[in-house]
């Protein structure tokens, strides 16, 4: 069927008539989804960002990002949408607004007909807000998507340059910065043609300019995919509006999220394990919930009554980073980290084996590395550290050992981790330093040994029962 035949057309203004129906439909469903859907997202979002996966975390926030606009937008045309239908209700039952039965003075009906009109205009003004809305809910997560397009492109960029190793360091690191500088002011450039609904495109010369920048970005930001949809919606001047209100709004509410009550000057349930406070995060019976993730290392309880205290510590980029500064036979020819295919074909039993033993020897030296590198203390006393490779209950892969602690005396102790950390996070090739990567205070209170105090009241009552 042409779309520009008189019966499509026809069929497309039935439809647009009915199309209220289908956007509840959608609405309840997706609402439903999204709902379900977005712990989900947020603990995979969550734990891609512990465990230093940031491709993988990047996507899934993006995900998050755009669940969150559509539950918003989708609960607000849903609110709507019911006010619509019981003023069409309404509307059935009472007809139109007759100002002449509500007996005011000549002032106050000359203004409430100017000011709220007819019932008839209310409920066309609701429908046009419920379609816009709608239709936004969409070309809402397409913008996201094509921020974050822009963003992913300027890191594609980083990279590609520095694959570019026959070029000398120096004049790379020029030419990174001009080609960096280049794009973000063209980004700069398109968020203002953005935010001006199109003020470049008006004039001629800075059309001319532009439209190469708008060329390639409309290719970053995959807006071929929306562009219809954009200039559509531009064109309406309730839309222009609308568009104008909507990033406000936004700010508004993850402002109002972010508002905490604060209950003291000094005390805060978020700050790191120290000395003078827990962290839940650190006790692994304490963080059973799916979305509490252990941050560096954790014990089992605060309260230790074994012998030895077994010792998690949490495996992320960064250690293996430090690795291979400080061992360099460590570091491979190919980095294998990131996204791989299970999907392998084996050619020669023969080099499968060779590559197995060399793997074990690697492996063995990366777990000495680990050893000498990561420094265990109690209470200031060094303790000799003999990882091996773990995975704890939630199934977080890292390192564990087990510390013999029969010599403490009962009461407070204070577990300490040193290793390396970076002087800069900003610069990539800075050196490491040694520093205090976690502390983590715990009690330990054996449980073959008798207290005094209850050796004391076991001897009274014998002493008692002597008598």
């Amino acid at each position: 069927m042409e779309y520009d035949s008189p019966k499509f057309k026809k069929w497309l203004d039935k439809l647009q008539q009915e199309s209220w129906q289908l956007e509840l439909i959608i609405s309840g469903f997706a609402i439903y989804a999204l709902f379900a859907s977005y712990e989900f997202i947020e603990l995979k979002s969550a734990t891609s960002a512990v465990t230093g996966i940031l491709e993988l975390g990047a996507l899934w926030a993006i995900a998050l990002i755009c669940c969150q606009i559509f539950i918003f937008n989708l609960l607000f045309h849903v609110l709507l949408r019911g006010l619509w239908i019981g003023a069409i209700g309404l509307r059935y039952v009472s007809g139109d607004i007759d100002y002449s039965n509500l007996n005011y003075s000549e002032k106050f009906s000359s203004y409430l007909k100017k000011k709220v009109g007819s019932f008839d205009q209310y409920i066309a003004n609701l429908e046009t807000y419920c379609s816009i809305i709608f239709a936004i809910s969409f070309l809402m997560i397409f913008y996201v998507i094509g921020f974050f397009g822009v963003m992913f492109s300027l890191v594609v960029l980083d990279e590609s340059l520095r694959l570019l190793t026959f070029i000398p360091k120096e004049i790379m690191e020029i030419i990174a910065v001009i080609l960096t500088c280049i794009f973000l002011i063209s980004a700069l450039i398109i968020f203002i043609d953005f935010l001006s609904q199109g003020f470049l495109k008006r004039k001629k010369w800075t059309s001319k300019i532009y439209f190469p920048i708008y060329w390639i970005f409309s290719k970053l930001t995959l807006s071929f995919l929306y562009r219809p949809l954009t200039y559509n919606f531009l064109d309406n001047k309730l839309g222009k509006r609308i568009s104008y209100i909507l990033l406000p709004i936004y700010i508004l509410i993850v402002f109002i999220a972010s508002i905490e009550y604060k209950s003291s000057n000094y005390l805060s349930l978020k700050n790191d394990s120290s000395e003078f406070q827990i962290f839940r995060a650190h006790y692994d019976n304490l963080s059973t919930e799916k979305d509490m993730f252990i941050d560096i290392a954790s014990i089992p309880s605060k309260i230790i009554n074994t012998k030895y205290l077994p010792l998690f510590l949490l495996y992320n980029r960064d250690i293996e980073d430090f690795l291979f500064d400080k061992n360099k036979s460590l570091k491979p020819k190919i980095d294998k980290r990131g996204f791989q295919s299970s999907i392998t074909i084996n050619f020669n039993a023969g080099e499968i084996n060779s590559y197995s033993i060399k793997d074990s020897i690697n492996l063995k030296d990366y777990l000495e590395t680990i050893n000498s590198t990561y420094i265990i203390e109690i209470d200031s006393n060094k303790y000799p550290s003999d990882f091996i490779i773990s995975s704890n209950a939630k199934e977080r892969l890292g390192f564990e050992t087990y510390l013999n602690i029969k010599n403490l005396n009962e009461g407070k102790h204070m577990l300490v981790i040193k290793g390396p950390g970076k002087k800069d996070e900003y610069d990539r090739e800075s050196k490491t330093i040694e520093k205090i990567l976690v502390t983590i205070p715990f009690w330990y209170f054996p449980e073959n040994r008798e207290p005094s105090n209850a050796q004391n009241i076991n001897i009274s009552k014998d002493t008692l029962t002597t008598n």
